[in-house]
């Protein structure tokens, strides 16, 4: 689950459900489920508006965002606890190289405006000097390593994983990268939102020459130039959906082979520059043809255009940590792809700017006060019997072999559970943080965090670690280490205790939208490729393999029906996986929690049975709205298809759901038999 990737205040949400017609005749409190229902609505014809229309209509989306929904409401009440806890470091005056230090240092240089504004471009000045004085292809990829160390991915994207044949060894990987849009299609597509942005993102290279010195005339040549290199690139880079099939997209190579295919590259001046380990002797390419590509431009592309790129991508990705008219016009383009009216204040771009640096080391003062041993576990336990439900759910599927049924029972027996947070915290003493320059400090941040990935590099895997932290509202699932990774900020409901959530509720919500979801991942499109060990390995027989096949097809030709914005269709293929897996989590938070007593009783709560209580629930987990700009952007970028999708998709190929609200043929979202989707 992702809530792109992934913001009203609690008290606004308690005081609408306050205001909710619903409330009981004894003036208790209303229901908080049912207070945002629109009972204008019928949910047989929209089920996502029936379900969460009522808090829509009452809560528009504030200037400052793309998007408001649930996890804005939980990332709210995170920003207010990280803010005090900012300002309390801030005042504590610890010890240098404590953890405290480094909050309150960090808090105090983004917060330092008057300082960011006299420094300007400054803080840049020893970046923007080496790449002016590039004077050789040597000296165009040393400044690219440089920069990688950096955090900035130009020309490629690379970084250090898991090997998926062997997920015992570390590798280190190569894939398509280095464009300043967010994919290939907006540079090609004609529709008008991405025409809109494209254009905008050429004025936007403009206006950062000018800052830089340029004068009009030579500003235009260089952000042309600029562009269409971009563009060559991103015409040889994969489309989404392409970029799903982990065998396609794997192609290990020794040293040798590599200098074959790019030997324009000079690899060990960038692996030298990049503090690569000398013992690399492999690397796993993802995209061959977009290295191909890369070596032709390093052929024929002027240095003078590679420096003017190299430069602008500075400037880019540092913009949002420098001065105001650096992030202005930055903003500006990046109001084209959101939507968004005006900038977050600065004290929550403080706090994502830290999420990203030092985001664990917050999360170990987040969970003392925001998750309780009690809520760890009791969801602990809900994962054990969503996994139970798999496990019988399998067992009853007509159409997958004996054989394949045993490893399918292994996978899902050895897959491990990551509950809240890590048992073991990250190390970051040899972090320095300052009350410096902003961008300097997110640069050491970024530079240590690359050094710290690339010392796994020929080390065991560390299996305990996690890839998010417990205040960031999402979860994942790790083929690699066929994990499921459920953080703490996931399981929290704003304004609510978890000792007051019905089960109905909590089955929907975290068994069908987290848990269900990420356990069904290991058996998706991708997923189900790699075995219980967590390697690219067909375990599957080939009748096994075309059946899953032909019922995936299913789900891809029901999501292509949808067109969420404009003229854009859903890409059913890029975003299968999210798909299958919102399918299944449903299917199996229901089986789950159709052995619990409140499904037994019965019994209603907010004039609703356990039943229909459970597929709100499901909904409430996508409560959100979002600007078109931000839509379009992520139909075309975005896995995870748009959350209005993601709940009527899903529930019409449910029998329980038409029995719970009494779905016949004529309605909306009444789907028939022969089309509806039957996978796991």
């Amino acid at each position: 689950m992702s809530l792109k990737l992934l913001k009203g205040l609690p008290l606004v949400f308690l005081l609408a459900a306050c205001n909710h017609p619903d409330a009981t005749s004894n003036g208790a409190k209303p229901d908080f489920l049912t207070a945002n229902i629109d009972s204008t609505v019928s949910p047989r014809e929209d089920f996502f508006a029936f379900a969460n229309g009522g808090w829509i209509r009452r809560t528009p989306i504030p200037d400052a965002e793309s998007g408001w929904g649930l996890g804005n409401l939980v990332e709210e009440e995170i920003y207010n606890r990280l803010k005090k806890v900012n300002d309390d470091a801030l005042q504590q005056q610890a010890a240098a190289g404590t953890i405290t230090q480094k909050i309150g240092d960090f808090w105090y240089s983004g917060m330092d405006s008057a300082d960011i504004e006299k420094q300007g471009l400054g803080p840049l000045k020893p970046e923007l000097d080496e790449i002016h004085g590039i004077n050789s292809r040597e000296d165009l990829i040393k400044a690219g390593a440089d920069m990688h160390r950096k955090g900035i991915r130009v020309f490629f994207s690379d970084y250090v994983q898991q090997d998926d044949k062997n997920s015992a060894a570390m590798a280190f990987e190569l894939h398509q990268g280095g464009l300043g849009m967010p994919n290939r299609d907006y540079y090609f597509n004609t529709d008008a939102r991405a025409t809109a942005a494209r254009n905008a993102y050429q004025l936007y290279q403009r206006e950062t020459f000018e800052e830089l010195g340029a004068d009009n005339e030579m500003a235009m040549k260089k952000s042309k130039a600029v562009f269409a290199l971009e563009t060559r690139l991103a015409h040889a880079s994969r489309k989404l959906a392409d970029l799903r099939d982990p065998y396609k997209n794997y192609h290990k190579m020794d040293l040798a082979e590599l200098k074959r295919l790019t030997p324009a590259f000079d690899w060990p001046v960038y692996f030298a520059q990049a503090e690569v380990p000398k013992s690399l002797d492999s690397v796993i390419v993802g995209q061959p043809e977009f290295y191909a590509e890369l070596n032709r431009q390093l052929e024929t592309t002027s240095l003078d255009d590679w420096k003017d790129y190299l430069t602008f991508m500075l400037v880019y990705r540092s913009a949002p940590y420098l001065d105001s008219r650096t992030y202005g016009n930055y903003f500006a383009y990046s109001q084209a792809l959101s939507g968004v009216k005006v900038p977050k204040v600065r004290w929550k771009r403080v706090i994502d700017a830290e999420q990203q640096a030092i985001g664990e080391a917050l999360g170990q003062l987040f969970v003392k006060e925001y998750f309780s041993d009690t809520a760890r576990q009791r969801y602990s336990e809900l994962i054990e019997n969503i996994r139970s439900a798999f496990k019988d759910r399998i067992a009853r599927l007509s159409w997958m072999s004996d054989s394949t049924k045993q490893r399918a029972y292994s996978k899902l027996a050895k897959m491990t559970k990551k509950v809240g947070y890590p048992d073991k915290w990250k190390d970051f003493s040899s972090l320095q943080i300052d009350r410096g320059p902003w961008v300097l400090n997110m640069e050491k941040a970024r530079e240590w965090w690359y050094r710290y990935n690339l010392k796994k590099l020929g080390k065991p895997v560390d299996r305990t670690e996690w890839e998010m932290t417990p205040q960031t509202y999402n979860a994942y699932y790790n083929p690699s280490n066929n994990e499921i990774v459920m953080t703490a900020a996931g399981f929290t409901i704003p304004g609510m205790k978890d000792a007051d959530l019905d089960d109905a509720f909590v089955y929907g919500y975290a068994g069908a939208n987290w848990i269900g979801h990420e356990m069904t991942h290991g058996f998706d499109d991708q997923g189900r490729q790699y075995d219980e060990n967590g390697n690219l390995k067909g375990w599957w027989t080939a009748a096994d393999s075309a059946q899953f096949a032909h019922r995936a097809q299913m789900i891809i030709r029901q999501f292509n029906e949808f067109v969420p914005v404009d003229t854009l269709h859903i890409n059913g293929s890029a975003t299968q996986g999210e798909n299958i897996a919102d399918l299944g989590g449903l299917l199996l938070g229901l089986d789950a929690f159709r052995k619990t007593e409140t499904y037994k009783k019965g019994e209603k709560i907010g004039g609703y049975t356990p039943l229909q209580r459970y597929f709100l629930g499901y909904a409430y987990g996508w409560m959100s709205e979002v600007r078109k700009e931000s839509l379009a952007r992520q139909v075309m970028t975005d896995v995870h298809a748009p959350e209005k999708e993601r709940v009527n998709g899903p529930v019409v190929n449910i029998p329980e759901f038409y029995e719970a609200f009494g779905v016949k043929p004529g309605d909306k979202m009444y789907r028939p038999d022969s089309l509806r989707v039957n996978i796991w």
